[in-house]
């Protein structure tokens, strides 16, 4: 008798699911095919980690210092700034913090974050200058999950995502 192959968990960002998680109050529901079927195959494993870390819905929009990405708030290098002005740094690592320990605790290696988030983005963040601008570069907690050696995907790349976890399966 052959074991069932194990299917893989994925980490996601609630919004893209629909939650009302995002600074404005709304969540950012992806129709894509790939989460419907990963959402019916029970698979998805969702956070929003600036909630996780203590931020409140809605609240004021945030960007990482121009110039800077997730990877230089983790080495406390740069700061996370709110529109307000005040600095939301430890709620973006904290955040980041519990989704890895998320990841951790259900063996997670892929994760679908929302592109364009201080948090989440994992190619492009907004510029830091509160203009509508983004620049290439990456989210506290995308950094701190591929620093932990997830994979990281927006929900631009699905179908990436989705060859990843079809390797992980595959071997075993």
């Amino acid at each position: 008798m052959s074991a069932t192959p194990r299917q893989e968990p994925l980490l996601i960002s609630a919004c893209l699911l629909g939650s009302p998680v995002r600074y404005h109050g709304r969540g950012a529901a992806c129709g894509h095919a790939l989460l419907a079927q990963w959402r019916g195959e029970g698979r998805l494993v969702p956070i929003c980690p600036e909630v996780a870390g203590g931020l409140p819905t809605p609240r004021p929009p945030a960007e990482i210092e121009p110039g800077q990405g997730g990877a230089a708030v983790l080495r406390r290098a740069a700061r996370v700034i709110d529109a307000s002005g005040a600095d939301v740094s430890a709620a973006f690592v904290g955040g980041a913090e519990l989704a890895l320990a998320l990841a951790r605790e259900r063996g997670i290696r892929v994760a679908v974050l929302k592109e364009d988030s201080p948090s989440c983005g994992s190619e492009r963040i907004y510029d830091g200058r509160f203009a509508g601008a983004r620049v290439a570069g990456e989210g506290v907690s995308a950094a701190l999950l591929r620093a932990a050696g997830l994979l990281v995907f927006s929900e631009h790349q699905l179908e990436q995502a989705a060859a990843a976890l079809a390797r992980f399966e595959a071997a075993g």
